[in-house]
């Protein structure tokens, strides 16, 4: 079953903000990691206060909701605008439907990650759509192996 999620970006508040919704909803964190956590890659280099900084958290509410959150880190912390900062997620039963939906929201519009395999085990992209929407889009292939 294809699930949509909220996205939220922070500058820099990311896990304030969650601990506030994990007070709201309740519930347990499903996942956080930080930018420190990601494998060394030359073409990103990270300052120290970014390193510290959310690259993921996830919270799930009800059976099927998923409130996800990151900080925006290096030129991406200066595009950040309080009020618009959300995409909306895609979680994908296959890599084929992942592929369908991403080349069919992407037309006319900007791809600003196409879809590959990650670091953190997910077939994963994303885009912005001809309208202005953000999106992400992942089909995680150990749920796959797990149902």
């Amino acid at each position: 079953m294809t699930q949509l999620n909220t996205y939220l970006t922070f500058n820099g508040n990311c896990m304030q903000a969650f601990h506030f919704y994990q007070s709201v909803f309740g519930g347990e964190f499903a996942a956080k990691s930080y930018f420190k956590d990601m494998p060394d890659d030359p073409q990103l280099q990270l300052s120290e206060a970014d390193k510290n900084k959310i690259m993921h958290v996830s919270l799930p509410i009800g059976n099927t909701s998923v409130l996800m959150g990151s900080d925006a880190i290096g030129e991406l912390a200066g595009g950040f605008v309080q009020g618009i900062n959300f995409t909306v997620a895609i979680n994908t039963d296959s890599q084929d439907e992942a592929d369908r939906l991403f080349k069919r929201l992407s037309n006319k519009g900007v791809e600003t990650m196409p879809m590959n395999q990650t670091f953190w085990g997910s077939y994963f992209g994303m885009l912005t759509d001809q309208f202005g929407i953000q999106w992400m889009i992942s089909f995680d292939q150990t749920r796959e192996n797990h149902d």
